[in-house]
């Protein structure tokens, strides 16, 4: 790493870092107490090692306490371990603590939000002299409900992603100010983050519902997922890509990921599963697995996506879609840590979520997030659009069984504006396509029953062209395309046969 850094008794701080605190702590000094202030920093940037030190200067010159606020278990037992490598001694605020009896041995409290927010109600703690709240992971919402309780305090929000979990709360309106901290691109180029390299994969989502929440239900995703179609895609696009490297694999339902477990578990790879139902010794023993087990494949839901760094990682899968910038980058950044022999990661997308939100290093104006949140995902392109732009590319273990043909490609989209140019009826780009398909079949079969069984590995190319006619026409309801899809395969099985016999 070429940036220069200042030693702490234990710990590193590099200059980005000193820089973000210094600024911070100005901002501190100059605004009035009860001001808030929000601080971006993508994910691995050391958002922990810069808000520790703000604390440990901050009890230093004004000798009023800090409050740590978590919303993951992890988080807090990482953030404990930060600041006492800081030389901060902190009190853990967990479910086991009841009262606070000890409170004047501590100028630094970590809390979990939900505990302190219940013994705040119960009034069975009451801190004083507190000067600052500082809060990890500020884009989720439930820390708002503390603010009440310290309308006198500075508070700090840090975040990878300054977007609100609700929409109906945007940042903007909970922080007077945000301040933004280095770049992914930046912090790749001077060596403190991996690089991505990407593999996307086109993965149907239409059929994909979205929940109160505003992101996929886990329902609709299972129903896609748990598909062997989609399964063989994963383990193709596994042993193409990924082959052989330590993987963690990201899925939105626990029933997805047992499908996947057992997916690999069959095609011989080293693989374990993780998941809330996990208990806590065998977590423990699972995560000690994967770090030391070269090559492990590690399946999970949503526990690995905050708190957890492995930079032993090579390989990311997300074999899930999202409407959440924030999991977006969680989920990425899992694997972007650095280490001496890894200056770059694997990034595999089956859930068009780097068409839907650009490129994990593409340069984000997240000042405009933050004043304009609606703005911004109101022109997230949709699961519709982003289908339409699909090119299709056929499998190389399906490609090679067309290998005497020197083409079996179809633009459907190319084809429609050349039958509708010359006056045809729209069905007939459907007529042309079909006649192509037998055509590759035939020529790469004996007899009828081979072609039957070429047939039967177009399925997707076939959902592909299908959906693109749907669109070419602007007739697109699910019951309309899969009509169109059946109807597509009994005249191609018709054609094929009468075309040998």
């Amino acid at each position: 790493m070429s940036d220069t850094h200042l030693k702490l008794e234990s710990k590193t701080l590099y200059n980005y870092q000193k820089n973000a605190i210094e600024s911070i702590l100005k901002k501190i000094d100059e605004l009035p107490g009860y001001y808030n202030l929000l601080y971006q920093l993508p994910t691995g940037g050391g958002k922990t090692v810069i808000f520790s030190e703000i604390a440990r200067k901050f009890i230093k010159k004004t000798n009023k306490k800090v409050i740590i606020l978590t919303h993951r278990v992890e988080l807090y037992k990482q953030t404990s371990a930060m600041l006492t490598e800081f030389k901060v001694p902190n009190k853990v605020i967990n479910s086991q603590v009841k009262e606070l009896p000890d409170q004047d041995d501590y100028m630094c409290f970590v809390a979990m939000v939900e505990t302190l927010n219940n013994r705040l109600k119960e009034e069975k703690i009451e801190l004083s002299n507190i000067g600052l709240i500082i809060i990890d992971e500020a884009h989720y919402n439930s820390f708002r409900k503390l603010f009440k309780y310290f309308e006198s305090c500075f508070i700090l929000g840090v975040t990878a992603t300054p977007l609100s979990s609700n929409i109906e709360t945007p940042l903007k309106d909970i922080y007077h100010e945000l301040l933004v901290g280095e770049s992914i691109p930046s912090l790749i180029e001077a060596g403190f983050l991996s690089a991505a390299i990407p593999h996307t994969y086109n993965v149907g989502l239409t059929a994909l519902r979205v929940g109160m929440n505003g992101d996929y239900t886990v329902k609709s995703s299972e129903e896609l997922y748990v598909n062997q179609l989609m399964q063989s895609k994963l383990l193709n696009a596994y042993e193409q890509c990924a082959k052989e490297t330590k993987t963690l694999i990201f899925n939105n339902g626990i029933r997805t990921s047992w499908y996947v477990y057992e997916t690999f578990k069959e095609a011989g790879y080293k693989v374990r599963n993780l998941d809330s139902t996990v208990a806590k010794q065998e977590r423990k023993e699972i995560l000690t697995w994967f770090k030391e087990t070269p090559g492990a494949i590690l399946t999970s839901v949503g526990i690995l996506t905050t708190g957890f760094d492995e930079p032993t990682i090579e390989t990311i899968i997300m074999n899930r879609a999202t409407k959440s910038l924030a999991l977006y980058f969680q989920m990425i950044g899992r694997g972007s840590r650095v280490l001496s022999n890894k200056k770059t990661f694997k990034l595999i997308d089956l859930g068009n979520n780097i068409a839907r939100f650009g490129p994990w290093t593409a340069n984000i104006n997240w000042q405009q997030i933050f004043r304009s949140p609606n703005y911004f995902l109101e022109n997230l392109a949709n699961d519709e659009d982003l289908e339409r732009n699909f090119t299709y590319q056929m499998p190389d273990e399906v490609r090679v069984q067309f290998k005497k043909s020197k083409s079996v490609a179809f633009n459907i989209k190319k084809e429609y504006d050349l039958v509708t140019s010359n006056g045809l009826k729209s069905k007939t780009v459907l007529d042309n396509s079909i006649n192509q398909h037998v055509q590759i079949c035939i020529e790469n079969s004996e007899d009828v029953y081979d072609a039957l069984t070429l047939m039967k590995l177009l399925n997707d190319d076939i959902t592909h062209r299908v959906k693109q006619y749907s669109y070419c026409i602007i007739k697109n309801t699910k019951n309309y395309v899969k009509w169109l899809e059946d109807d597509y395969k009994r005249q191609l099985r018709t054609k094929i046969s009468q075309a040998i016999d």
